[in-house]
């Protein structure tokens, strides 16, 4: 088993996958970045903080294996997916991920799933993480699973705006929404590595906030000072019947203990569209 200081990080140059690499860095790790093309220039930038690119792919396992050599610990996250066809490279990417990483002897292993992904939401892109999941825990390879819940950075989408911002979506007023930031994704995945101790065989839902969309109407407002405001629609797929049933369950102040820095919705709104300010 190795005993290296280097985490193998795929997705490197993704939301998760940077946050994570820029984090471990940060740490005193080394980086070795999984990447598809090392001339982009997030790959780029990856290399300019101190990672090592090696180039490679989820769906070949050549390039995995080799990419896993004497490495300490390995994270590791794919691609959302939608439909089936990638719905199934996601499951068969995140199993071979795993079987290798046993293979190979590695020491700890941070899976990024979805939260909600352990309680069969019936949601196929939570499923096939439930899946993955299941196979982690199966092999029984030193694992901490990471379970995050709605992104942050997805509420971006309503940066741009005219006179009037109107968040329009299926969701219901009154239900609150957890919310995390990407880059406090890669505090708890660094985290892990630092602390295996406490974190293997662990299972975690991660959130930094909880709020309405109108209260996020009223921080998009506040902190842009162009008026914004919420409307529902109906809800009519199964994700967003979820979140008005049952929705995340991270326990928020837990993890605020943990990390008081841990970014609000109004603080990562800021510093994303404010980082003179921030």
């Amino acid at each position: 088993m190795s005993t290296s200081r280097v985490v193998l990080v795929t997705g490197a140059t993704g939301n998760q996958g940077g946050a994570t690499a820029r984090q471990l860095l940060a740490r005193g790790w080394a980086v070795r970045a999984l990447v598809r093309d090392a001339s982009k220039s997030a790959a780029q930038a990856l290399r300019d903080h101190g990672a090592e690119l090696v180039q490679g792919d989820l769906d070949d396992t050549g390039s995995l294996r080799e990419a896993m050599q004497g490495v300490y610990g390995v994270f590791s996250v794919q691609a959302l997916a939608y439909e089936p066809k990638t719905l199934a490279a996601e499951v068969r990417q995140g199993k071979t991920v795993a079987d290798i990483a046993q293979d190979s002897g590695v020491a700890h292993l941070v899976y990024s799933s979805v939260g909600g992904a352990e309680r069969e939401t019936g949601i196929d892109h939570f499923e096939s993480k439930a899946e993955i999941e299941r196979h982690i825990l199966a092999l029984g390879v030193p694992a901490t699973i990471l379970r995050p819940v709605f992104f942050m950075n997805n509420l971006l989408h309503y940066a741009d705006a005219g006179d009037e911002r109107l968040l329009a979506l299926p969701v219901r007023p009154d239900k609150p929404m957890q919310l995390i930031a990407t880059d406090d994704i890669g505090v708890f995945a660094a985290d892990a590595f630092d602390s295996p101790g406490q974190f293997i065989g662990q299972q975690i839902e991660l959130a930094g906030d909880e709020l309405t969309f109108p209260e996020v109407a009223e921080i998009y407002e506040r902190v842009t000072g162009t008026p914004t405001r919420f409307e529902a629609l109906p809800i009519d797929e199964r994700m967003f019947e979820w979140f008005a049933e049952e929705g995340y369950r991270a326990d928020v102040q837990a993890l605020r203990r943990q990390h008081p820095e841990l970014l609000t919705f109004e603080r990562f709104l800021a510093r994303r569209l404010h980082p003179a300010c921030s």
